[in-house]
């Protein structure tokens, strides 16, 4: 039944003093933006925080990973016994995200089945929507094994052309209770979310099973792809010690992320560009050029210190075309041993792009209605293909749910 796919929780949200400075970004945004990350923990402080559960890739390089995970395992402990979190029962969340450019999307909070998710095949009524980089994975995997609760930046999207699923509860928001109503910080808009739960949950249920029933991939996630496939490891290897009653309600069995409808008007794709380090600018885009097939399908626009340009290129879907050039930056990874950084914003590409021995490639947006069909017939993007809207509007750190 759908309800396995995707249902209502336990939810743990911060109490009302705490909201500002508890929720940050996701914490793969602003890899290479330290600038940001220490405004965000000058903000913060002292204060109850998400911030202080995450490790920021843009520090990943630089830490004791075995003392970081055991500090969050800690102060994960101590949010829970100090009731800094207070529990939501057997709900949704219908939530309204306004982002920077003003516009609300819609989406709803609840727990998805692992078991009814693949990241590396087909045919499971949820599927990853680009590569997984599996060395990326273990470090979130020990995370995971040590954490008390987890905390979802993950995204995935229904195709719900008839608005069938999220929608209904916008016009019935006023009748559900709201748990939390504020402001971002670092430019992150607003975001309000609202308790579903009883008959109108029943109603979410309902909707999902019909819609589930037309459609044999329910899901595609969008955002947060190696996030899920850490907890889908985890779950595979800790439901081999347990007994198939145990495997049914274990709360590892189960992920929390927040469902979009791909057709939710606020819901745009952005592109993920490269800046590639430690390179000769015009011996790079000229092996480049001769290594992409010359077409008039996608545009590549390129960037470095006091030169640009655009690499026309030929391919059937733009999965294609990035998956070409992603083999050709994973070469000269291999054979030059130059770093490649994936970054979103045009703006935050070209400012790394000025500095010396680096180039930035600006990449074309997708359409968003070639992603299920994309999924379906090509199989999984490659990886950091594409992004949901702009760096600032990504998911911020708020609800949480026990996992031990």
């Amino acid at each position: 039944m759908i309800r396995d796919v995707f249902g209502p929780t336990d939810i743990l949200i911060p109490e009302a003093s705490a909201l500002e400075r508890w929720s940050v970004i996701a914490c793969d945004q602003f890899s290479s933006g330290r600038d940001y990350w220490e405004r965000v923990r000058e903000r913060v402080g002292e204060a109850p925080s998400a911030l202080n559960t995450i490790i920021p890739e843009v520090y990943l390089s630089e830490i004791d990973e075995e003392k970081e995970i055991r500090k969050i395992s800690s102060v994960m402990d101590s949010y829970i016994k100090s009731g800094v979190l207070r529990e939501i029962e057997s709900s949704f969340i219908y939530v309204e995200r306004t982002q920077s450019d003003g516009r609300v999307r819609r989406g709803l909070v609840g727990a998805v089945d692992l078991e009814e998710y693949e990241f590396s095949g087909s045919g499971a009524a949820i599927l990853a929507s680009e590569n997984t980089v599996l060395e990326r994975l273990p470090a979130r995997i020990r995370i995971r094994k040590a954490a008390r609760f987890e905390s979802p930046h993950i995204i995935a999207f229904i195709d719900d052309k008839e608005a069938t699923v999220i929608e209904p509860l916008s016009e019935k928001a006023g009748n559900l209770p709201i748990l939390y109503d504020f402001d971002l910080m670092e430019g992150g808009g607003h975001i309000r979310g609202r308790r579903v739960f009883g008959d109108d949950a029943s109603e979410v249920l309902s909707a999902l099973r019909e819609l589930h029933g037309k459609n044999k991939t329910l899901m595609v996630v969008g955002d947060g792809n190696h996030s899920l496939a850490a907890a889908k490891v985890h779950w595979d290897e800790l439901k081999q010690g347990l007994s198939e009653g145990d495997r049914e309600f274990h709360p590892a069995r189960r992920a929390l992320i927040e469902v979009n409808n791909i057709y939710d008007s606020a819901i745009s794709f952005e592109a993920i560009h490269r800046v590639v380090f430690d390179v000769d600018p015009v011996e790079f885009i000229d092996a480049f050029e001769q290594v992409m097939p010359g077409g008039n399908d996608y545009e590549v626009r390129w960037v470095s210190q006091g030169l640009s340009g655009v690499v026309r290129v030929s391919a059937g879907c733009i999965g294609d075309m990035q998956a070409a050039m992603q083999e050709f930056l994973d070469n000269q990874v291999n054979r030059t041993g130059c770093r490649v950084d994936y970054i979103h914003g045009a703006d935050a590409v070209e400012r790394l792009a000025r500095k010396d021995r680096c180039t930035g490639l600006i990449l074309p947006a997708m359409d968003k209605s070639e992603l299920f069909e994309t999924v379906a017939i090509r199989g999984v993007f490659p990886k950091k293909s594409f992004s949901v809207g702009q760096a600032r509007d990504k998911r911020y750190y708020l609800e949480c749910r026990e996992i031990v």
